[in-house]
């Protein structure tokens, strides 16, 4: 499974690709940030993170994309920046049919690191074990994009199952037939 991991940001959107299997050694296919200038208006900023997500969603062809789910924080601005390039990022999954799921910070950190408090530096050590890098991907956001994606590998095996279990119990069942009963 290829996974475009998403790490939301209007003046810095992490962004990696991982691919792999649960079970199996993980391989990143691409790590970076797009960038965009805090002195441009916010329509600017959101069509070059539209475009930078194109730009790797053309390149490196994922079968899904994890999206980092915003929480509240006590910035309000900081919160709407980081929604609307989530937004952004799931609009152009969905423009190609691409599955996305989301993911909370303390999710993909329990996932990677065993922790869902662990701090930044230790996730960054984790991403760089896991896959087997020289060095932890600089800036943050880079390494937390990857986390994304390393975890909704490891984690959309049993989010698959729950929800095939779910619809199965939901699927109605036909009536039983009365046809040929005396009442």
């Amino acid at each position: 499974m290829r996974v475009l991991g998403v790490d939301p940001g209007l003046t810095r959107c992490g962004i990696g690709v991982v691919d792999g299997v649960a079970g199996r050694p993980l391989r990143m296919l691409g790590v970076g940030v797009i960038r965009t200038p805090a002195d441009a208006g916010i329509g600017d900023r959101l069509v070059l993170v539209e475009r930078g997500i194109e730009e790797w969603l053309d390149t490196h062809r994922p079968e899904r994309v994890a999206v980092e789910r915003v929480f509240s924080q006590h910035n309000v601005r900081t919160v709407m920046g980081t929604a609307q390039a989530s937004a952004v990022a799931m609009l152009c999954a969905a423009r190609r049919g691409l599955p996305v799921a989301l993911h909370t910070p303390s999710e993909v950190k329990a996932a990677v690191t065993g922790s869902g408090r662990a701090e930044k530096a230790q996730v960054g050590a984790m991403v760089t074990r896991l896959l087997r890098l020289d060095a932890p991907p600089k800036p943050a956001d880079a390494a937390d994009a990857l986390a994304l994606a390393i975890c909704h590998i490891w984690r959309a095996p049993a989010a698959n199952r729950l929800q095939q279990a779910v619809a199965a119990h939901r699927t109605p069942r036909s009536p039983r037939s009365t046809e040929g009963r005396i009442t």
